[in-house]
């Protein structure tokens, strides 16, 4: 079973990662690792002091827990190492404070620049974001939110936002409801409203995606912004989004929906008022005119309004609440109205009435339509067929670029390289075209052909290439040794033996990949491992139980809200005995890594073996989806289950829920501008400029090194781990000097 890898980790980090901060109160510095005052009991040697600090940054004592190491002896060599790590970070820490400080003075003026302005729209949404980002930044972000003038600020923004969607001003009305939603993220406030503008939004990318993309060029140029890319309309069409959609299809998902999902108990009557408002949405976004002529008439519009009020009526009238058939019968009236007034596709009236219903379940429930229903079964197949090359959206020419061929792709061996320039795919420009349209037409059937046409020093070249079987790789290292995907260095500190596995997603060769990366740092005399699981989406199921059991001998990993036998360990799956081992999590740690991350941290607290979390708490995706086939080309997606942790927890964040996810034992804060330097330093290391015959070419540029991540302070998550991890790999010798 696919856990289910959902975008929605990255968008939300994604998004919080993109604002910034205001700073209104005081700035309160961590007073970590500050003077240390010994403890009262007798810590006579530096063994003694590896236990105390473990056992502090368990107990959850953050920085604090490393204050004991300040008292190491200054003139013993053996141990130097770790009295200069401890040092290092201290230095980091107190970078990051000072950066704190820094960018808070940067925000406070950008705030008070955007208030003294006229007050509109976007001078509110200018203010709204630096709001935001303090309230990312800000150590006090409480005193952030509680602070008049972000409160004044809120109203006026709200009171715009409103303003703006009454006057059809879609794009500012959602930019301005979307920020207020993230800076009051845990009260929920404006959760509704952001999904009630993204799905009108949602309806113009679908129905008339050049109307979008003026909408969007209008707003960026607006702004004093670069242009967007002429529009490109490669794959689209109306015609695509509503073939094969049916009144059977949709009845099979509102009548499963309704009996499967996993809250029994929410009220059906919500589920029919969201059809209700999803296909009203449809008739009053005027911007969808140009689609749907039938909409432009007044008096065809009102009478369809008219019909859509009647049945929020009846429902309001009804003593209980609407089973299956109710919803058939509702759907057949809406239909009939629909053919006397506005005339809409019927394709397009059920598409809207079953989203509605779906939206209102949870955001991991769906109806997979025709038109994505191959890219749905892409993600969630094992096997993946395309031409093997890693691509993103270049910012400067706004074409898509190749971030690296995979080695022995059919891309590598044809010779694209890394920075390449897609300019055409199969003859048709791919100027302006998103990474999902790239990514359609560039993948399809093994054995086929596509032609990409790509610019390279101002020269247009045409590749032909073979569709394969493309080769997942999870399990990454410390530092890359070669082209091939699985030649690392698997050691952080070669000296200590801590070794170092970041898994990207779970996929059905992560724990074979672990299993031999593992061996190979055992034979070398692994004393301690870092499992990095900051930014993993989630995966396969069977791939989470089985990466725990490599730490975790016997007992559950895993169970389900609805019952059945529960994952548990096996003693013969159990790599990891007697080793240290520090896990990394973060608000993008979804699904299968908060299995694998909260299983650890349990049987850590219960004593059964030595490990430590270590970062900020995880998302909180613990659903399960069930998929069910409604038509051949379509299905069901719909959460069936919670998952629990072996103390009997729900890791699943619901709406108005205060605890989710996975809380690691130590939070390790990173500022957004850490974070990204992070990743950006991790991504160039991890790519390697690779020749049509594998050969790695530099030229003149200096392979990134991954130890900056430490040596610089950017990644201090990581730092601290790896501080953690060298004071419990001390030798004998070492654990037996004296501390005074």
């Amino acid at each position: 079973m696919a856990l289910g890898s959902t975008a929605s980790p990255s968008r939300r980090f994604a998004a919080r990662l993109l604002a910034a901060s205001l700073f209104l109160v005081p700035v309160t510095a961590p007073a970590a690792l500050a003077a240390y005052q010994p403890e009262n009991r007798q810590v006579a040697t530096v063994g003694e002091l590896s236990s105390l600090v473990w056992n502090k940054a368990k107990a959850g004592e953050g920085d604090a827990a490393l204050l004991p190491l300040k008292s190491l002896p200054e003139s013993d060599v053996v141990i130097s190492k770790l009295r200069a790590s401890s040092e290092l970070l201290a230095t980091s820490i107190a970078k990051r404070e000072t950066q704190r400080a820094e960018k808070l003075a940067e925000l406070n003026k950008e705030f008070a620049e955007a208030l003294a302005k006229p007050r509109t729209a976007r001078t509110l949404s200018d203010a709204l974001k630096a709001a935001l980002e303090m309230h990312i930044v800000s150590a006090e972000k409480d005193a952030v939110l509680a602070d008049p003038k972000i409160i004044e600020l809120v109203a006026e923004a709200e009171a715009a936002a409103r303003d703006s969607e009454s006057k059809h001003q879609w794009l500012m009305a959602n930019e301005l409801f979307y920020r207020l939603s993230l800076l009051k993220e845990e009260e929920g406030t404006f959760r509704d409203d952001v999904k009630r503008l993204s799905h009108r939004l949602n309806l113009m990318r679908l129905y008339v995606p050049e109307r979008f993309w003026e909408l969007r060029n209008e707003a960026v140029l607006a702004e004093g912004k670069k242009a967007l890319p002429p529009y490109n309309a490669l794959g689209e069409g109306i015609e695509t989004r509503l073939r094969g959609i049916r009144r059977d299809l949709v009845r099979r998902a509102v009548a499963r929906a309704l009996a499967a999902h996993v809250d029994r108990e929410k009220d059906s009557r919500d589920l029919a008022k969201s059809a209700i408002e999803y296909v009203r949405s449809l008739v009053t976004t005027v911007d969808l005119q140009a689609a749907f002529p039938g909409i432009v008439e007044a008096t065809a519009r009102a009478a369809m309004e008219a019909a859509l009020q009647a049945e929020m009526d009846r429902l309001a009238g009804a003593t209980g609440k609407p089973e299956s058939g109710e919803f058939d019968s509702m759907l057949d009236r809406i239909l009939e109205a629909n053919k006397m007034s506005v005339m809409l596709p019927e394709a397009a009236v059920l598409r809207e009435f079953g989203d509605g219903v779906m939206a209102e379940l949870d955001e991991f429930s769906g109806v997979i339509w025709p038109d994505e229903f191959a890219r749905f079964k892409k993600m969630i197949e094992s096997d993946f067929v395309g031409v093997g090359v890693q691509i993103q959206m270049d910012e400067e020419t706004q074409l898509i670029k190749v971030v690296t061929p995979l080695e022995g792709t059919p891309a590598q061996r044809a010779g694209i390289r890394q920075g390449d320039l897609i300019k055409k795919i199969n003859g048709i420009s791919a100027v302006g075209v998103s990474l999902n349209q790239a990514v359609d037409q560039i993948t399809g059937e093994k054995g086929t052909k596509v032609r990409i046409t790509i610019e390279r020093e101002g020269q247009d070249i045409e590749y032909e290439l073979e569709r394969a079987k493309i080769a997942k790789h999870s399990v990454k290292g410390w530092k890359r040794l070669g082209a091939k995907e699985d030649e690392w260095d698997w050691f952080i500190d070669p000296e200590n033996k801590v070794g170092y596995i970041r898994l990207t997603d779970f996929t059905p060769e992560t724990t074979i990949e672990l299993h031999r990366a593992i061996e190979q740092m055992k034979g070398q005399g692994l004393a301690g491992l870092i499992l990095d699981l900051r930014f993993n989406p989630g995966g396969l199921l069977t791939e989470a139980v089985s990466v725990s059991n490599t730490f975790i001998p016997s007992g559950v990993i895993v169970s389900t809200t609805g019952g059945g036998q529960p994952e548990r360990a096996r003693p013969e799956g159990a790599l990891i005995r007697g080793v240290p081992v520090a896990v990394l999590v973060n608000e993008g740690s979804a699904s299968a890594s908060e299995i694998v991350s909260g299983a650890i941290k349990h049987y850590a607290d219960n004593g059964m073996i030595r490990a430590i979390v270590v970062g900020e708490r995880s998302f909180g995706k613990g659903s399960v989806q069930n998929v069910w086939d409604l038509s051949g080309t379509s299905m069901l997606k719909l959460t069936t289950q919670y998952y629990r942790l072996p103390d009997g927890r729900i890791l699943h964040r619901k709406p108005g829920a205060k605890t989710w996810g996975v809380d690691p034992h130590v939070k390790v804060e990173m500022l957004p501008e850490q974070i990204t330097g992070a990743l950006k330093l991790r991504q160039d290391a991890d790519v390697l400029p690779i020749d049509q015959s594998g050969n790695i070419v530099w030229g003149d540029k200096e392979q990134p090194n991954p130890d900056k991540l430490i040596a610089d302070g950017l990644d201090l998550q990581l730092q601290y781990a790896l501080l953690l991890m060298q004071s419990q790999t001390l030798d004998a010798e070492a654990k037996h000097v004296r501390l005074n």
